[in-house]
C-alpha cells in the first residue's frame, strides 16, 4: 500500500487525536474513581497512618475531635493525598477502630471475652480465656490424632489432617495470617483458604 504525503498527514493527524482524546479520558475516569476530600465542618488533629490489613498500604488518617459539648470523638478515614488509594477506604480499613484498642480505648460493642454456648444450649456464656484455649487445644489434637492421614495409596509419606480446614478472615492483619498459615501447615491441614478467594 502506498501512501500520499496528504494520506500520511491525515493518518498522523487522526491518530494523534485519537492519542490526545484516550488520555483525557483516562484522566476523567481517574479523577472519577478516586475519593475527594469533603471538609467537614468540624476538624479536628489528624495522624497519617498505613492501614495494617492486606498488604496494599493504603493511606489513612485518624481524625480526633471534640464536638461542641465537649466529648472526644475518633473516626479514621482515608488520607486523600496517599498515591495508593487517594482517600478510598475499602470496609475493612474502615473499620480499623472497631477492631483494634486505640490509647487503650476499646469499641463498646467488641466482645473482649470469650463466649461459649454448650452443644444444644441456646445460652451464650462467659468463660476465662484459659479455659476456652485450653479446650481448643484439646480438641485439636483430638481431631488431628485421629484424622491424620500419613501415607497415601501407594504408600507414600503424606502426613495430611483431613479432618480439619482453616479460613482465613479479611480482619486478620498480615502477620496473624502468616501465624495462621504455618500453625495449619504443621497440623498437616490442606484445606487451608481465605476468604479473600472465595
Amino acid at each position: 500500500m502506498e501512501l500520499s504525503r496528504r494520506d500520511f498527514l491525515k493518518l498522523s493527524g487522526a491518530g494523534a487525536a485519537g492519542a490526545a482524546a484516550a488520555v483525557a479520558l483516562s484522566s476523567i475516569a481517574t479523577e472519577s474513581v478516586s475519593a475527594k476530600h469533603i471538609p467537614l465542618d468540624e476538624r479536628g488533629e489528624e495522624t497519617p497512618t498505613i492501614c495494617c490489613y492486606c498488604s496494599v498500604g493504603c493511606g489513612a488518617l485518624v481524625v480526633d475531635w471534640i464536638d461542641k459539648h465537649g466529648d472526644v470523638h475518633r473516626r479514621i478515614e482515608g488520607d486523600p493525598d496517599h498515591p495508593i488509594n487517594r482517600g478510598s477506604l475499602c470496609p475493612k480499613g474502615q473499620a480499623m477502630y472497631q477492631v483494634h484498642e486505640v490509647d487503650g480505648e476499646i469499641n463498646d460493642l467488641r466482645l473482649t471475652k470469650p463466649k461459649y454456648r454448650a452443644p444444644g444450649s441456646r445460652e451464650w456464656e462467659e468463660k476465662d480465656w484459659d479455659e476456652i484455649l485450653d479446650m481448643i487445644a484439646a480438641r485439636v489434637k483430638k481431631t488431628r490424632d485421629e484424622r491424620l492421614v500419613t501415607t497415601d495409596a501407594d504408600g507414600k509419606l503424606v502426613n495430611r489432617n483431613e479432618g480439619m480446614g482453616s479460613l482465613g478472615g479479611g480482619e486478620l492483619d498480615n502477620e496473624e495470617c502468616y501465624l495462621l498459615a504455618k500453625m495449619s501447615r504443621a497440623l498437616g491441614v490442606v484445606y487451608l483458604e481465605h476468604c479473600a478467594r472465595l
